[in-house]
């Protein structure tokens, strides 16, 4: 795969995996060809390769797919570790994707983080657990957000103070102090924790 193109590569894989999701038949060759903006030809020879490297599962002909058919999944990236105490820089590297059930997670734009530390464990969120994020750029007041500030990203309950001209960023545990910063950008509401049961 040296000589393959990375990014169409990655086009190629999501445009074969939303067009199942959403239809619940694999798009044809030229369909794929068409979405991501290539010849037959050269996706053809990505698809092989890709088959034969074990990325995707993928004959090139339309197929029923009846069990995706019937459940509609949203496909999520898994990113970075957060901080769940001591705010650290938001890793945006993609770990892996996962396709969760629309029907549990429901739709929309979402990001999974690996939360670590101890500032958010009265919240449920322990070190290690998996944050479903909803990707938006506001909160309401007292939701669990990422926030980021400067380089550094965290994720605490949200209280904008404007009166003071500030934002107290909460942690969910009560021998923790808040943080008050006058600026914070709202990367995502968290909306479900997932974790490994003891």
């Amino acid at each position: 795969m040296r000589t393959k193109d990375k990014t169409l590569m990655a086009a190629i894989e999501k445009f074969v995996s939303d067009f199942t999701d959403s239809t619940g038949i694999s798009p044809t060759m030229q369909e794929v060809a068409d979405g991501v903006g290539s010849s037959k030809a050269t996706v053809h020879r990505y698809i092989a390769q890709m088959c034969e490297d074990g990325i995707i599962n993928y004959s090139g002909y339309r197929t029923m797919n009846s069990t995706k058919a019937k459940v509609q999944v949203v496909r999520v990236p898994v990113l970075g570790r957060i901080a769940c105490g001591i705010p650290k820089f938001a890793e945006e590297n993609i770990e892996e994707y996962v396709k969760l059930p629309v029907a549990l997670f429901g739709k929309g734009d979402f990001f999974i983080l690996r939360a670590y530390g101890d500032s958010m464990i009265e919240a449920g969120i322990d070190d290690g657990d998996l944050v479903l994020i909803r990707q938006q750029n506001t909160a309401d007041v007292g939701q669990i957000v990422v926030a980021l500030m400067e380089d550094e990203a965290t994720i605490k309950r949200f209280y904008p103070e404007p009166e003071n001209h500030r934002v107290r960023l909460h942690p969910e545990n009560s021998r923790m102090e808040d943080i008050y910063v006058d600026n914070c950008e709202i990367q995502g509401v968290a909306v479900k924790v997932l974790k490994d049961l003891e």
